[in-house]
């Protein structure tokens, strides 16, 4: 339980579905934060919705496996040109880890989130699904989750949208029923920004943004390790009027380099072969599946290859940042998460 509404509508739709309820709230983050799913006021939230459905609320704390496995990795990668995405190593390494081997211990028979997602059984084989909010849907961010967290999963939200989870949690009398989405890291101050919190931890790179067609310098940035492959926002358009993606972060050389649409285009994207996990059985090599690779972001059509591993393409994209995670659905039923891969350099 976060503190906010969707999770507290899981909870109440399980207690009047008449399950044995209990709430945990994690707490991750010991800095300073003014929004997010951790702070003072969530947790404050959170228990209050407690009371209000009658169960039983702890808070766990993973403070330190939270620095470990995610703030850590984030501003280290950054410091390597990449962009990572914190919320799915949250959900690896804490929710969907520690909390579910907790859970184990304590003898619960499954853990519930208010993730809007659905888990689907295909010949007798869990699966995380597409949410039926499609403007919500968080698939992608548990595009890692293996048979036996799959096994204790259950996603009361998954089949309603924003709006009917509102009413619900209005009609069970709420608090957090028009509380807004958090829509910022958790672990980074919303009034001061990765910007800030990135300087406390490392000495940031400036670097010249160059054309590699032309050679033109289009001007510098501050903050190189803010900068993603693929970005187009803060990118000026060349000579010819064109606008012009970033193509590649150079931090050694204090360069971003960027280029026309037509010429930036990629046809594969490689992935980390140590990072690639499956639900259930593995892709196999030459495999067609369909990849996302951001959260909201488009869904096409790939060919799976796992020596080395890669996605190809039949028409170019973008380049994909590395650091970011390409998501697997199956190709025959778009909806199911097979599996997931970040993204290499």
């Amino acid at each position: 339980m976060s503190g906010g509404v969707d999770s507290s509508v899981a909870a109440g739709l399980l207690v009047e579905a008449g399950h044995e309820v209990v709430g945990a709230t994690l707490k991750l983050w010991g800095g300073a934060m003014d929004s997010g799913c951790c702070s003072v006021s969530d947790v404050d939230d959170a228990r209050r919705v407690a009371q209000i459905l009658g169960i039983d609320h702890h808070v766990f704390n993973y403070t330190e496996e939270f620095e470990r496995h995610v703030v850590a990795p984030f501003v280290s990668a950054h410091a390597q040109g990449r962009t990572p995405n914190p919320c799915i190593e949250c959900n690896r390494h804490i929710k969907f880890d520690l909390l579910f081997e907790r859970a184990r211990r304590l003898g619960f028979d499954a853990v519930a989130t208010g993730h809007h997602a659905r888990v689907a059984t295909r010949d007798g084989r869990r699966y995380v699904a597409r949410g039926a909010d499609e403007k919500k849907d968080q698939s992608y961010v548990l595009g890692y989750l293996d048979a036996p967290a799959l096994a204790m999963l259950e996603l009361p939200i998954g089949d309603f949208t924003k709006d009917e989870v509102r009413h619900h949690a209005k009609r069970l009398g709420l608090r957090t029923w028009n509380k807004p989405d958090s829509q910022d890291v958790c672990f980074i101050e919303a009034s001061r920004g990765r910007e800030a919190f990135l300087r406390e931890r490392i000495n940031v790179t400036p670097a010249r943004i160059v054309d590699v067609a032309s050679g033109e310098d289009l001007g510098a940035v501050e903050v190189a390790e803010l900068v993603t492959v693929g970005q187009r926002r803060g990118v000026a358009p060349g000579r010819d009027g064109e606008k012009r993606y970033v193509t590649r972060v150079d931090l050694e050389r204090r360069r971003v380099e960027v280029g026309r649409l037509a010429d930036v285009l990629v046809d594969e994207i490689r992935l980390e072969a140590d990072s690639i996990s499956f639900a259930h059985e593995a892709i196999r090599d030459g495999e067609r599946v369909l990849a996302q690779w951001s959260a909201h972001g488009a869904v096409n059509e790939v060919v799976y290859h796992d020596a080395p591993a890669r996605l190809e393409l039949e028409r170019g994209v973008r380049p994909v940042a590395a650091g970011q995670s390409a998501v697997f659905f199956r190709l025959d039923e778009p909806s199911l998460v097979v599996g997931a891969g970040v993204v290499a350099p």
